[in-house]
């Protein structure tokens, strides 16, 4: 068993892990981004953005935020936004940029904010790389107010054995290349892939989020599958009147 492996085998190994990854790629992190996804990850959260039907006064947590490219964004459609992040260094360079949004420190499965603070949470990349899914759904149901919003942008995992076998060696092999010229290390970036074999898919994540109370749970496929954004309400006021289609 490699040390990637050991080091995702339990939640409690997986937690202190990414900690330290994260830390490890803030400075390199946008530039990964655009790496990986060959330039599209600027508008996959676009997407997301423009989905999110947030306006002047909207309530938004994005959780993972990062560099805060979600959290800008909302905030640049007058949204009250504020982004979460573990990573002490990825605030760091949050707050160095340019833009309206506040940023905290936190931990998705036990977020700092009080029952029903926000009208939404969205999250990019931040579920599947949580030790536990579960509880970080709980936490999201916790502080959103009723018929309040989540979405989640990430990598999902392809039904289909052959396309998910070419999906997970190209993030493999261009990972481990990446991980290597940046930092010495090929495991870097090949977590990427090894979360995502492990990872329920947005199809599961919409099955736990049902689970968990929210309602209207569906996935909408980026990328022919091989990205989604699952999109999910707490009871109360329908999607369709918070102007999400």
């Amino acid at each position: 068993m490699s040390h990637l492996d050991r080091a995702l085998a339990s939640p409690d190994s997986k937690a202190p892990y990414v900690r330290r990854l994260f830390h490890t790629i803030a400075d390199r992190y946008d530039l990964i981004t655009v790496l990986l996804s060959f330039g599209l990850d600027r508008r996959w959260k676009q997407q997301l953005i423009a989905l999110s039907g947030a306006r002047e006064g909207t309530r938004v947590l994005d959780l993972a935020c990062g560099t805060g490219d979600i959290a800008f964004g909302l905030a640049d459609r007058g949204a009250r936004a504020t982004g979460l992040d573990i990573t002490f260094r990825m605030l760091q360079l949050a707050r160095a940029k340019p833009g309206h949004a506040a940023f905290a420190a936190g931990d998705m499965t036990s977020l700092p904010f009080p029952e029903q603070s926000f009208d939404l949470v969205t999250t990019g990349y931040g579920i599947r790389n949580v030790p536990r899914i579960e509880p970080a759904i709980a936490e999201i149901h916790r502080v959103l107010r009723p018929g309040g919003v989540l979405l989640s942008l990430d990598f999902d995992r392809p039904d289909n054995a052959v396309l998910r076998a070419i999906y997970l060696g190209y993030l493999t092999l261009v990972g481990s290349a990446l991980g290597w010229v940046l930092h010495r290390d090929p495991d870097t970036y090949r977590y990427i892939p090894a979360s995502i074999a492990r990872y329920p898919g947005a199809r599961g994540v919409s099955t736990l989020l049902a689970g968990a109370g929210f309602e209207e749970c569906r996935v909408l496929p980026l990328l022919g599958g091989l990205m989604a954004i699952n999109v999910a309400r707490r009871s109360g006021a329908r999607l369709a009147e918070l102007g999400i289609d």
